[in-house]
């Protein structure tokens, strides 16, 4: 390798664009950093995966929920009261924008796999969907629940 290969990175390249390992391999830097312009299908991907940490939270709430009312009215009680807590009704509202999320996630992926929505029109749309359907249906999901009397403040 060239001293002009080994002070640019690969092919003499100059622009910041790629990583000597320590091993010696020459690889370009992540995606996440500044070399990539940001993106819908990659705000797509890192939302889908923040949503998994979300969907944990709520996995324990649920745990909880159901020791509570394991323990007996009284402790259910004292949950449902806190649940119907602003703050309740906010984590609520959270894991109702995680539970869509991932529906239209999968049905994305699900699409994805039988070879479909691959072009970048398509793709797009689909990100678009993934990254903003899932807010809108929560909130006609809770307005629903408002407006049923199902919740209130």
């Amino acid at each position: 390798m060239s001293n002009h290969q080994a002070a640019g990175g690969a092919n003499g390249d100059r622009t910041g664009r790629y990583v000597r390992h320590p091993n010696g391999h020459v690889t370009p830097m992540s995606p996440f950093t500044s070399i990539w312009r940001w993106h819908i299908t990659m705000v797509a991907s890192i939302l889908f995966r923040v949503t998994i940490g979300a969907a944990t939270v709520g996995a324990v709430l649920v745990l909880c929920w159901l020791a509570t009312a394991a323990n007996g009215a009284e402790a259910l009680t004292k949950l449902q009261v806190c649940l119907a807590s602003p703050l309740g009704l906010i984590v609520g509202f959270g894991l109702t924008v995680v539970l869509f999320s991932f529906f239209l996630n999968g049905a994305r992926h699900l699409i994805n796999d039988f070879g479909h929505g691959l072009t970048v029109k398509s793709a797009n749309l689909l990100s678009r969907i993934a990254v903003w359907g899932p807010l809108v249906l929560a909130v006609l999901f809770w307005v629903a629940l408002f407006a049923t009397g199902k919740v209130s403040l």
